[in-house]
């Protein structure tokens, strides 16, 4: 039996490439004549460009950049060649991530994303023509704004004080916007998220994503109403275009993905980016349907699986690419929020949490390897007819 072994990371706790070797550890103790072929994966957050460098030829260039409190922390961008040029794979969880703050470091109205634009700058300078950002895991919520200082478009002191302070910006604080937008002609601008809600609103990067950065739910309404301020400031100095077929305006703080990453997809739309899925994104890089074709089943897991991995997350990716050639997916995360019917209808054979209780949870953090190594042992009886 061919089995292929493709997780996400689970956040705070495991790699994707250490995930992949836990549950590879597990099945192979049940079943260890099955072939088992590990495919870790990303969605544009944590570990995008490491999955992307054991995947694709090319080269990695180490980046020292900033982290949300301005920190110094090292990053790296994967840069590739191909007919059209240079492509540079940028991380922002290197220096926006959630992972990179203390728990009682973690407040969405003071942190920055300026050490994305550090990377992005460096991927530039190596003469990258095509740039893909992957989005996710972060801990900011600064509609981009740091990114933006980091690229000319206005000053540090006004920009990168995190999203509270977006709510004294004026006109000129962004009027270097066109240039950074001219500098950044002929350079294709791509956006790896697994995110497509919009800046503002009930399904905005406040109000969905700013609480589970640290922000209160007072928090979280100041900086709606910051980064409302902020994008009214911006929608001054640069007029949204219109549809030419609708004559609507195309604002880019409604674009899909412009509340990814705490706004930072914003930031990107505003000089020009495009969106992609991540996950299809990392999904194509690797080759992911031709090796499925040559399986029998699928394993696949993250950390939590709940609602929002049913929208466009790795599990969900995985299930959609399988589908195409038939071939059955099943998943092992830390946790499942997610009901049997719906799990059935994102196309997952079986769900099987590490976690099943509530007072199972502190276990699987304490020795999140072995627990998961463990469960897929225990899924391995259930599904390899070679089991022992």
């Amino acid at each position: 039996m061919h089995v292929i072994i493709a997780p996400d990371c689970y956040t705070g706790t495991l790699t994707a490439s250490q995930a992949a070797a836990a549950m590879a550890d597990g099945w192979a103790r049940r079943a260890p004549t099955d072939r088992l072929t590990l495919v870790p994966l990303s969605d544009g957050g944590p570990g995008f460009v490491d999955v992307l460098a054991e995947n694709l030829p090319g080269e990695v260039h180490a980046v020292v950049t900033t982290d949300p409190l301005g920190r110094e922390v090292p990053g790296t961008i994967l840069l590739t060649n191909g007919a059209g040029g240079r492509t540079a794979y940028v991380e922002s969880a290197q220096a926006a991530g959630l992972h990179l703050l203390a728990p009682d470091e973690r407040d969405p109205t003071r942190t920055t994303t300026t050490g994305v634009g550090t990377l992005v700058l460096a991927a530039l300078d190596a003469g990258a023509r095509r740039v893909v950002i992957g989005l996710g895991g972060s801990g900011t919520n600064d509609a981009g704004a740091g990114l933006l200082a980091a690229l000319g478009v206005g000053p540090a002191a006004r920009l990168a004080q995190g999203g509270l302070a977006l709510g004294a910006t004026t006109a000129d604080d962004v009027a270097g916007l066109d240039a950074a937008r001219d500098r950044l002609r002929g350079v294709d601008l791509v956006i790896a998220s697994d995110v497509d809600s919009p800046l503002l609103g009930l399904k905005g990067a406040s109000a969905v994503f700013a609480p589970q950065k640290g922000a209160s739910e007072e928090d979280a309404q100041r900086l709606e109403n910051a980064l409302g301020h902020f994008a009214s400031v911006v929608a001054r100095v640069r007029p949204p275009a219109r549809d030419l077929l609708t004559g609507t305006l195309l604002k880019p703080e409604r674009e899909p993905g412009a509340g990814a990453a705490g706004g930072l997809g914003y930031a990107l739309h505003l000089l020009g980016a495009r969106r992609v899925s991540g996950v299809e994104a990392v999904l194509d890089a690797v080759g992911f349907v031709d090796l499925v074709a040559s399986a029998d089943l699928v394993v696949t897991g993250e950390g939590t699986f709940d609602w929002q991995s049913l929208r466009g997350k790795v599990v969900v990716g995985v299930a959609e690419a399988a589908a195409r050639v038939g071939v059955p997916v099943i998943a092992v995360p830390g946790q499942s929020l997610v009901g049997r019917r719906e799990a059935m209808t994102a196309g997952l054979s079986g769900v099987y949490a590490v976690a099943e209780r509530p007072d199972q949870v502190a276990a699987a953090l304490a020795e999140p390897a072995a627990r998961l190594a463990d469960r897929t042992a225990r899924v391995a009886r259930t599904w390899s007819p070679s089991a022992l």
